[in-house]
């Protein structure tokens, strides 16, 4: 089926359409995870943080929880949280004792953080809603057969790279890339070719040739010369 340049603007168009929608969706989705924990904890003091807690709160404690003890720059670098916001939320999770900080026996000035037990509690609690979401969205995507994954998994990845301020820069990057691997691959081909050349040449030689082969190689390529 031809499809006209027309057809292409108005999906393009219903796609732009698209993006704020899936915004507010997921902003939705924030205040539906609180909701969730809400109704699945009876800790009264859990309950008092949530009402005014963030969703980076939770993605903090997650981070402290999953790799305690850790520091600030490997929070920041593994769950991909700007350090000015790791620094800013672990300040007001120590303020509301949910998390704690120690140091090192070997390094007395790297602050690490620790979840203390009401943390610990907030943590679990999170990974149950998370378990819960997993579910969800594994029924959600088995609606679509593998090509369709391929082609969503690939949209996604591309997104990820993808500049909209400056989509010139992320098409240069993408050509530089694929020169990149065109290059290495033709590379990888030329010294596979003449590696396999000398293999052949050095097969057709008896044992006596072999020995002096490999002494003039030992010469000219494995010998340093003081210059």
């Amino acid at each position: 089926m031809i499809h006209s340049s027309d057809d292409k603007d108005s999906l393009i168009k219903k796609v732009m359409d698209t993006i704020p929608m899936l915004q507010k969706r997921f902003q939705m989705e924030d205040d539906e995870e609180k909701q969730w924990l809400r109704q699945n904890c009876s800790n009264p003091a859990i309950l008092n943080f949530l009402e005014d807690s963030t969703v980076m709160m939770l993605h903090v404690i997650d981070a402290i929880g999953q790799l305690e003890p850790v520091n600030g720059t490997t929070i920041s670098k593994k769950f991909g949280i700007p350090k000015g916001s790791v620094s800013k939320v672990t300040r007001k999770l120590l303020l509301k004792q949910i998390i704690s900080i120690e140091f090192l026996p070997d390094n007395k000035k790297e602050v690490y953080f620790r979840t203390t037990l009401l943390g610990k509690e907030i943590f679990h609690l999170h990974e149950a809603l998370h378990r819960r979401m997993n579910v969800g969205i594994n029924q959600f995507l088995q609606k679509y057969n593998v090509e369709e994954l391929l082609f969503v998994i690939g949209g996604l990845e591309d997104t990820l790279q993808a500049s909209w301020i400056n989509p010139e820069s992320t098409a240069a990057q993408a050509e530089a890339e694929r020169l990149s691997h065109s290059v290495e691959e033709d590379s990888e081909t030329i010294e596979t070719v003449g590696m396999n050349e000398i293999v052949e040449m050095l097969q057709q030689l008896d044992q006596r040739d072999l020995k002096k082969a490999k002494t003039i190689l030992k010469d000219v390529f494995f010998t340093s010369f003081d210059v």
